[in-house]
């Protein structure tokens, strides 16, 4: 009895030494990206493109191992509620190659955090980005399976029509996800895809996914870069960041016209020139306190962003769209097709019709609305802004004004001309 005690610890550290032993072996090996055989790997143009690791000897060893070797550009545009990102979205959504998705992250939170306020409760933070970390991997892998979980009601044999948005992507409103238009309905108006499609088939919807070259997800519901490293540094991804960044007073602005029962006091205080005692001024500190953090991350360059973040400010994009938009389509290393130019021609000139008046429609004068908020903000309100946002409003190029008369000067621009080199 007591020989096999002891050949049974003996067995034991057997095991763990020889677990040890293969655990150290793998590791030192050099960590490389060994490509497969497939018309995936390639890279536009269908030429063939050198992971960033130098390949050699290590590869034949691990024949089955790959990361990152579908070459799929991975977008996120990182922003915050009215910034301009539903306009930055379709510059994407337009691209012929683009899976597009808007807002998966609402179905996050509306389930793990019902309460639709800018939360600073750190364990609420932990829970939701977590999850919206988890989720964001697997829309990038095309696991469209992974969001069911919090689609309420939970979808019926992978479908459902409760999905956010769906009709502000065109590949969800074309084959094969919907047979309603074909491929020369270019210009599918969301409310038109939402009543002619039927039901999202999730299948489908993944089969779209994989077919397309690149996906890009729009998010408004990560406060800042550096909650998004550990994707960033994912090898088994290829995240390219666009933070959108706007003038925090007109973020206000623009909020207080859209968000009419959450915004109700901000415009007490703007018809009566008089604070309300009990106004939650979290709804603007913190954002100039994410703007600030994530901004002076990105600007820093740090080696985990190399080549994976480009800043953006709206004012650029409204007053130049087509120059700012080949920009981004530079940095993402993307051809800009004749659809995302016809778009911005079309939507960047104004419009009376009813869906340029919607709160997230895209028709607008651009040029015009970037500095409207001047026309709409009480002084007073502009100057408390000012106050509590000072060093972002610095960091970005907005400038202060001093007067009501100096504020309501529109020939006077309160956009600096600054440029945002980006950290390729």
């Amino acid at each position: 009895m007591q020989c096999s005690w002891k050949a049974v610890i003996l067995l034991a550290l057997t095991s763990i030494a020889i677990q040890y032993t293969a655990i150290r072996t793998l590791t030192s090996k050099p960590f490389q990206l060994c490509p497969l055989p497939s018309p995936q790997n390639c890279g536009l143009g269908g030429q063939d493109t050198e992971p960033p690791f130098e390949r050699g000897a290590g590869c034949d060893d691990y024949p089955y191992i790959s990361i990152n070797a579908t070459r799929k550009t991975h977008i996120l545009i990182l922003a915050t509620t009215r910034s301009g990102s539903s306009f930055v979205g379709q510059l994407l959504n337009q691209h012929q190659e683009v899976f597009y998705l808007f807002e998966p992250l609402y179905h996050v939170q509306t389930t793990l955090i019902p309460r639709l306020s800018h939360s600073r409760n750190s364990a609420d933070r932990r829970v939701m980005l977590g999850a919206s970390r988890d989720l964001l991997r697997s829309l990038y892998g095309c696991d469209l399976y992974f969001l069911e979980s919090y689609i309420k009601p939970t979808p019926t044999n992978h479908t459902t029509d409760k999905l956010f948005r769906r009709g502000a992507s065109r590949a969800l409103c074309q084959q094969p996800v919907c047979d309603a238009f074909g491929p020369a309905d270019v210009n599918v108006e969301e409310g038109d895809c939402v009543k002619k499609c039927a039901a999202l088939n999730m299948t489908l919807a993944t089969d779209s996914c994989r077919e397309k070259r690149h996906v890009a997800i729009k998010s408004v519901r990560v406060p800042e870069i550096g909650d998004l490293r550990a994707l960033v540094e994912d090898p088994r991804l290829n995240i390219k960041v666009i933070q959108l960044v706007r003038d925090p007073r007109g973020i206000l602005s623009s909020r207080i016209e859209t968000f009419r029962d959450t915004y109700r006091l901000w415009r007490i205080w703007r018809a009566t020139g008089r604070r309300p005692y009990n106004l939650d001024l979290s709804q603007l500190t913190v954002v100039c306190e994410d703007f600030l953090s994530s901004v002076s991350t990105g600007v820093s360059h740090p080696y985990w962003l190399k080549g994976k973040y480009m800043l953006v400010r709206y004012e650029d994009l409204a007053r130049n769209p087509l120059l700012k938009t080949k920009e981004i389509y530079d940095y993402l290393g993307l051809p800009m097709d004749k659809n995302v130019e016809d778009w911005i021609h079309a939507n960047t000139r104004g419009s009376n019709e009813p869906s340029a008046k919607h709160k997230f429609g895209t028709v607008r004068d651009s040029a015009a609305n970037a500095e409207s908020w001047r026309l709409k903000l009480s002084y007073d309100m502009v100057e408390y802004t000012q106050t509590v946002c000072q060093k972002v409003l610095h960091q970005l190029g907005y400038k202060a004004v001093r007067s009501a008369e100096e504020l309501k000067n529109m020939s006077l621009s309160l956009v600096q001309d600054k440029t945002f080199v980006t950290f390729l």
